[in-house]
């Protein structure tokens, strides 16, 4: 609503006024309002003239809506009232986070400077308390069983065959791991059982197969060296994501799965992951090159991102935040698997291809 709107309606003076209420109608005074302005009163007027025979004034216009009182100093500039800016704020607990993962790298990289069969293990117990998660979520928030005995034996045996006999015994392991899913699955009714047994066959894909290639980058003579690579550059990648999307990021990458992930977030993982790439290929890997480097850490930058926005749409088609709790600040195990999962597979065929698998 305009000014103009509050403003009362002027009175006609002159004789037009006085033949309206009648040639005996005393002026009337002028009253101010409370703002300090003068403007008739309407009321005596039109009792004046209802005394002398005259018609009221303006007896069909609608009262006045009542003046506004001044608004206060501070409303005048709207802009000081407005609250400042929120910071923006991490979404976990930082410190619980900083400190699980530097007990994690702890374990992980005490494994491997003692013996690569530890290390092993650390796997193997990793992609079970990664398929309990899993196969628990699936449960509970849609009916789904997918057996998780065979997955877990399955599972253990695959990270096993795949250090100790390669590509080939990881297959083979894979292959019998469904087929233990199938019959393990013909014990219970068979209502669902299509569905149960294709969510077993994904989950054996997803978590411990694509783990095997975890333990067959330990097999070569440099394979700690190899496996820290892959971890180094995994883990820069998620911190350029985060620290130059949280800082810089306003172009959303991927809103309707994961709003936190921008464009600017993705080309911090790629910058990062590259350099430190190049770094790890010239100064780690057993006749490595700066440039292949540069190439791993791409990849990898890539294949990050694309396993934990493919995490993202599973946990939002189980409308759940985290896939679990044991780890404070982190989620649950796949929560931290999400991208080392996919990941494996890429660095592994591109050192295989750079500097080969001995």
């Amino acid at each position: 609503m305009n000014d103009s709107s509050w403003q009362p309606e002027p009175v006609p003076a002159g004789p037009a006024y006085d033949a309206q209420v009648g040639p005996h109608t005393r002026p009337m005074p002028i009253v101010p309002d409370a703002a300090g302005r003068d403007f008739d009163d309407r009321e005596a007027r039109d009792r004046g003239a209802a005394s002398n025979g005259g018609p009221p004034f303006r007896a069909d216009t609608p009262p006045q809506e009542p003046m506004p009182s001044p608004p206060p100093p501070h409303a005048e500039h709207p802009q000081d009232s407005s609250p400042p800016p929120q910071k923006k704020r991490a979404g976990r607990d930082l410190r619980a986070a900083i400190g699980v993962g530097v007990g994690l790298g702890a374990v992980i990289f005490a494994s491997l400077l003692i013996v690569k069969a530890v290390f092993v293990g650390v796997v193997v117990v990793a992609v079970v308390v990664g398929l309990w998660e899993l196969t628990s979520r699936l449960q509970e928030k849609k009916g789904i069983k997918a057996p998780l005995v065979p997955l877990a034996v399955g599972g253990a045996a695959m990270v096993i065959a795949g250090y100790v006999r390669g590509a080939e015994g990881a297959w083979v392991a894979m292959a019998l791991t469904v087929l233990a899913v199938l019959v393990w699955r013909m014990t219970e009714p068979p209502e669902d059982y299509l569905k149960d047994v294709t969510a077993g066959a994904f989950a054996a894909f997803y978590v411990p197969f694509l783990a095997t290639f975890v333990a067959m980058l330990l097999t070569a003579d440099d394979g700690p060296q190899r496996v820290i690579t892959f971890l180094l550059l995994t883990v820069v990648s998620d911190t350029g994501a985060y620290a130059v999307g949280w800082r810089f990021g306003k172009t959303k990458l991927a809103p309707r799965i994961s709003p936190g992930k921008t464009r600017e977030g993705l080309l911090g993982a790629v910058a990062f992951a590259m350099g430190a790439g190049a770094l790890c290929m010239e100064f780690l890997i057993d006749g490595g090159a700066w440039w292949q480097g540069l190439l791993l850490g791409l990849a990898v930058a890539v294949s990050a991102t694309l396993g934990d926005l493919g995490e993202s749409m599973i946990k939002r088609d189980l409308g759940i935040k985290d896939m679990g709790t044991l780890l404070p600040g982190h989620g649950g195990i796949m929560d931290r698997l999400d991208s080392l999962l996919p990941t494996a597979p890429v660095v592994w065929l591109l050192l295989a291809a750079f500097v080969g698998t001995g």
